[in-house]
């Protein structure tokens, strides 16, 4: 980065704080602080879903699955997209809710106080681990831009972490969630300008250093992507690059964001619950969330690019997280125009605008479900607004310390979106089902705490024979693929770089142990291979342990059995199995203990199919637990659940004096819409749908497929 560069950024810190000591005029109370007012429209909303959807850890993420298992990468943050439709419905519940934070839902719909305090010490532990993610892949980002050594990105998150939360804070402590919305509304502009920008650049530079750029335009680049990537780095779905996300990985991490999104925190705000309207609630909401699917493509489509461009560079060789920094260093910094600057902004862009909405709902759990609760709920509107600031800051410097001591970004992303299961259950069938009862949700919350997050580590403890107890330390097969292919310019690039990248590794330290880390990092060797010659590309899957997260690793002579051998088209697998004494290391995968009770053999199953199958237990049984006990437990108060369930299905009038009245005249009459609903006289609270609700959902779909067709036309032009 040269000067014009960190001016650029400089510029976009102060732009940002200045509009944090604008707004903090305008915060008068609670709901001006936590909600703005409830006072934006779909422009604002729309801004505001797009910003704390995207944080900096996706196109990091998305960077490094392409890179590594080509297109079908785009996955770790394509998930999410058919959960997109459900937001037409939802964006609808969160306004109806007139709370302030979920917390404010538990403890009405419940009738605990206990249950929201509960909401609101989950919000702090999910945000501070799910802010470090994005902390993290910022730190990784910048260390190609600023010129310092790969082995420094500690040093660089050390420096860069602390600032990015400084900015936050100020802007975000002082003007609240109005402050937050118009610096969303900012950065997400840089959010779509991060998502493309390199797209020209990096097709204008395959032509550059690739092609003829006296008879070919920057639409060539995508011909001489094609010649330099391998085809089937283009599939979305199979191929031997597809392993990490294949179709069943995919549809299970989907499914568990489709129940679990529901309860993240910040849905209360940016789900709709700061909206003007209805419709803004759910127009933002839904279009925010496209306009990240839309970046996504862009992501995928990027990294694809750098591939064809940088699969010599050692740099990514070593580390592939470090895909996006070292393609904008590379394509943009030779032009000396001030945009790796740019770059840098828009990628803080992408976290902070993450980070001022959670640090927000946070405070507002923390103030709204805890001070308030059971520390002085008597206090005046200047203490509560103290506490939030407080409680706001606090979250932060521990997401930037966690972020400073961890670094494993798609790792802790995955583990967020588990987290919430905790609370999904009790909302969504207390959203629907009136027998969902106190007693029953603290028994179900209580149960999927402790038998997916807390017993995964305690049994081991409490029964360390497990770890070498032949049942429990099956493994799957291993899978020897070969597919013979002629070798691409990006095959002989790649394993130059990975020659780079272990011997600088060899001659950086003598630590025999830190040597054997940098080398795992840097993976298994790839073929060596000439231009346009025959190469045998071979990739092992399998042989992981089943009901180990840290798989297992032999504690004596380990036999290799070949079990057989098959034959496809062009690749062939080779099937084994390894005998011998082994034990499980790390966490025991206590939902695969369903499978081992009904025999169902796993060990021909591939790691994504493992990984897929760890969903159903954790998305059922929370549901099936509920269910029961809430017919053997005592029903909550009728006048309350009435009182609950006539205001959800009260439209919200923007004018908030009349939304008063109407809700008014809902207490007075509990039967009001009683008419709409499709199952009357039953303790079952669904409503029939509008035209608009079945319009908007179909619509919403017929996009997804459009997006997925986008993706498709894009990485096949040239081919």
């Amino acid at each position: 980065m040269n000067i014009l560069d960190y001016a650029v950024v400089l510029l976009y810190f102060v732009v940002m704080i200045s509009i944090g000591l604008w707004s903090m005029r305008r915060v008068r109370a609670q709901d001006d602080y936590f909600m703005g007012g409830r006072a934006f429209g779909k422009i604002m909303q729309t801004f505001a879903a797009f910003g704390a959807g995207t944080g900096a850890h996706e196109p990091v993420t998305v960077g490094r699955t392409v890179w590594t298992s080509g297109l079908s990468g785009v996955w770790s943050a394509l998930m999410w997209l058919f959960v997109t439709p459900l937001y037409w419905i939802t964006g609808v519940w969160y306004r109806r809710m007139r709370h302030i934070t979920i917390g404010d839902w538990f403890a009405e719909r419940y009738e605990s106080r206990a249950m929201g305090a509960a909401y609101a010490v989950f919000a702090i532990v999910f945000y501070m681990f799910y802010l470090s993610t994005m902390f993290s892949a910022v730190a990784k980002f910048a260390v190609p831009l600023i010129n310092v050594n790969p082995d420094q990105v500690g040093q660089v998150g050390l420096v860069l972490i602390p600032v990015i939360a400084l900015v936050v804070m100020v802007y975000g402590v002082l003007g609240g969630l109005t402050a937050a919305y118009i610096t969303d509304l900012i950065q997400g502009v840089f959010i779509i300008v991060l998502s493309v920008m390199l797209i020209p650049f990096g097709l204008l530079a395959l032509v550059q250093k690739f092609g003829d750029p006296a008879t070919q335009s920057m639409l060539d680049g995508f011909s001489i992507l094609h010649e330099r990537v391998s085809s089937d780095f283009f599939s979305l779905f199979d191929g031997p690059a597809a392993g990490e996300f294949p179709l069943q990985y995919t549809i299970a991490l989907t499914l568990m964001a489709l129940v679990g999104i529901v309860v993240q925190p910040h849905f209360i705000t940016t789900g709709g619950g700061s909206a003007k309207s209805e419709d803004s609630a759910r127009i933002g909401l839904v279009t925010g969330n496209f306009l990240k699917r839309l970046c996504t493509v862009g992501w995928a489509l990027t990294a694809l690019i750098a591939l064809a461009l940088l699969a010599d560079n050692p740099e990514i060789a070593e580390d592939p997280d470090r895909v996006w920094g070292v393609a904008a260093r590379e394509i943009l910094g030779p032009l000396n125009i001030g945009l790796v600057g740019l770059m840098l902004s828009c990628l803080l862009a992408a976290v902070m605008s993450s980070a001022d909405t959670y640090m927000i709902v946070t405070s507002a759990a923390v103030v709204r479900n805890i001070y308030a609760a059971y520390v002085e709920p008597n206090a005046s509107e200047k203490q509560y607004l103290r506490v939030a600031r407080i409680t706001g800051a606090t979250l932060i410097v521990g997401a930037a310390a966690i972020a400073m001591t961890y670094a494993d970004v798609f790792g802790q992303f995955k583990m967020a979106i588990e987290i919430p299961l905790i609370f999904a259950a009790p909302f969504w069938v207390g959203m629907y089902w009136r027998r969902a009862n106190t007693r029953s949700v603290w028994i179900t919350m209580g149960f999927t705490l402790i038998v997916f997050f807390v017993l995964p580590y305690l049994v081991p403890e409490l029964a360390p024979g497990l770890r070498t107890n032949p049942n429990f330390c099956v493994q799957t097969d291993q899978l020897t693929m070969t597919t013979s292919r002629l070798a691409t310019a990006a095959d002989v690039a790649k394993h130059e770089a990975w020659m780079v990248a272990v011997n600088r590794a060899k001659s950086n330290t003598t630590d025999p142990g830190e040597l054997q880390k940098v080398l795992s990092t840097i993976g298994a060797e790839p073929p060596r291979a000439e231009l346009a010659q025959p190469i045998d590309v071979t990739q092992k899957r399998g042989g992981q342990g089943i009901f180990w997260r840290g798989g297992v690793r032999p504690v004596g002579a380990i036999r290799q059995e070949t079990i057989e051998t098959i034959t496809q088209g062009n690749t062939r697998t080779l099937v084994q199995r390894q005998s011998g004494a082994v034990e499980g290391i790390g966490q025991f995968n206590v939902e695969f203990m369903i499978y081992y009770w009904f025999g169902i053999d796993l060990s021909r199953v591939s790691r994504g199919t493992l990984e897929a199958l760890r969903v159903p237990p954790r998305l059922i049984l929370p549901f099936l637990v509920l269910i029961l006990f809430s017919f053997v437990t005592r029903p909550n108060n009728q006048s309350a659940l009435d009182r609950y369930y006539v205001k959800m299905k009260t439209e919200v009038v923007p004018d908030p004096e009349l939304d008063r009245q109407e809700l008014e005249k809902s207490y007075a009459q509990p039967a009001r819409f009683n008419d709409r609903l499709l199952f009357p006289n039953t303790q079952l609270e669904f409503v029939r749908f509008r035209l608009k609700d079945v319009l908007g959902v179909l619509g919403a779909f017929a996009i997804c497929f459009l997006i997925i067709g986008l993706l498709v036309w894009l990485a096949g032009l040239g081919a």
